[in-house]
């Protein structure tokens, strides 16, 4: 009775969600790409519709629901092809709302997270450096404490919400005297701080209306009170985290791929080649096999990761062969339903164009392909 009382109620937020992006995101979606950016009111909107930090606490103005409840509103964005808003609401939601629930103060935790649940604060984490990537250990911005602050200096590229962010949370290096991860911390800045400023909005090659900038720290004074997690303990913040991250991505993945699918087997039932529908003609019928297939495989796994995330028994090699097999897995997917549409999927206003540009970030976002198959790897031959 209770797993059916709880499915019923994930059914009818699931339909809340769709109805919401069908309403309000998807007839204005094309219009954001063109312009690089969503309104900053839509992240007010999308509080007001209960769509933000679901997971999150009822004590910080959350509705305390399950992960699940959380993946859904990935899930719903990934099968509307809306991944772009979906992986900003991601950053937002389940990255830095968590680190700030899970290693914040109770200070922090009562000043930031009821207004990132309505949309009043919107959050960023700024880890990835122009030299560094996605090597963390390689962080060269610095935070030298002066009395009852810290004094920010470095720069930061790719960050995720950056023009529209209200904090972020910013990975410095504390103590330069030792190697590698162990002297760097987490710091909170709020927009509008002295010498923090954002540069442009970079110009991808998919993505569009996911705000992505470079930040920079000049001198930037912040009370020592901003620290997050502790002196020096900010990269075992950073491997706490990064499971729900991955999980989260795959998750993502698996419904992009669906979504796109979805958009491919209308279009091969109504598309006329060879005297018939595409869909008559044996490879298309094979091709789509495959894919569902590939898909379906990939789904199975990745909600058994969920689930065992939720139970709090995910290891660190499964959540990376999830994030590793599912990314690859929807450019796979992507790719061969854009073929399907021939020269049509070559076209910016057939909404498969979108899906496949916003497919490539996925195998380098969250930690890259090769960097997966590492962890897995040393997992094999431990």
């Amino acid at each position: 009775m209770g797993v059916e009382s709880d499915q019923a109620e994930l059914q009818l937020f699931r339909d809340n969600v769709h109805r919401f992006i069908q309403s309000q995101i998807v007839p204005h979606y094309e219009r954001w790409e063109k312009e690089g950016i969503v309104p900053r009111e839509l992240w007010r909107q999308l509080g007001e519709a209960g769509l933000l930090c679901v997971d999150v606490p009822e004590a910080f103005g959350g509705a305390g629901a399950s992960f699940e409840f959380s993946m859904v509103v990935a899930q719903e964005m990934g099968l509307a092809g809306c991944g772009a808003l979906g992986a900003s609401l991601m950053v937002h939601s389940d990255i830095v709302a968590h680190y700030i629930l899970n290693a914040g103060t109770d200070e922090q935790k009562n000043a930031y997270l009821p207004k990132m649940v309505t949309g009043e604060c919107v959050g960023a984490i700024a880890m990835t450096e122009p030299g560094a990537g996605s090597d963390l250990q390689g962080i060269r911005t610095r935070a030298r404490q002066l009395g009852d602050h810290y004094v920010i200096n470095g720069s930061k590229t790719f960050i995720t919400n950056g023009q529209h962010c209200d904090l972020v949370i910013v990975a410095a290096r504390t103590n330069p005297d030792v190697a590698g991860a162990k002297g760097i911390s987490l710091l909170i800045v709020e927009s509008g701080t002295q010498g923090f400023e954002r540069g442009r909005n970079l110009d991808k090659v998919g993505c569009h209306c996911a705000d992505t900038s470079e930040l920079f720290f000049q001198n930037v004074h912040i009370p020592t009170t901003a620290m997050l997690g502790g002196l020096n303990q900010g990269f075992m913040v950073l491997m706490n985290e990064l499971q729900r991250e991955r999980v989260s991505l795959a998750t993502m993945a698996v419904a992009a791929a669906e979504g796109a699918l979805a958009l491919t087997v209308d279009y091969v039932k109504e598309r006329k080649a060879f005297g018939g529908p595409l869909a008559q003609l044996q490879n298309t019928r094979f091709k789509l096999a495959e894919m569902q297939t590939d898909m379906r495989v990939h789904k199975a796994f990745v909600s058994e990761c969920r689930k065992r995330f939720a139970e709090g028994t995910l290891d660190v090699a499964s959540v990376s062969m999830a994030k590793l097999g599912c990314t690859e897995m929807q450019g796979r997917v992507v790719d061969g339903c854009l073929q399907l549409f021939g020269g049509y999927g070559y076209i910016s206003e057939y909404p498969i164009s979108r899906a496949y540009v916003d497919a490539r970030v996925q195998r380098i976002y969250g930690g890259t392909s090769e960097i997966m198959k590492e962890i897995i790897a040393r997992d094999v031959l431990k």
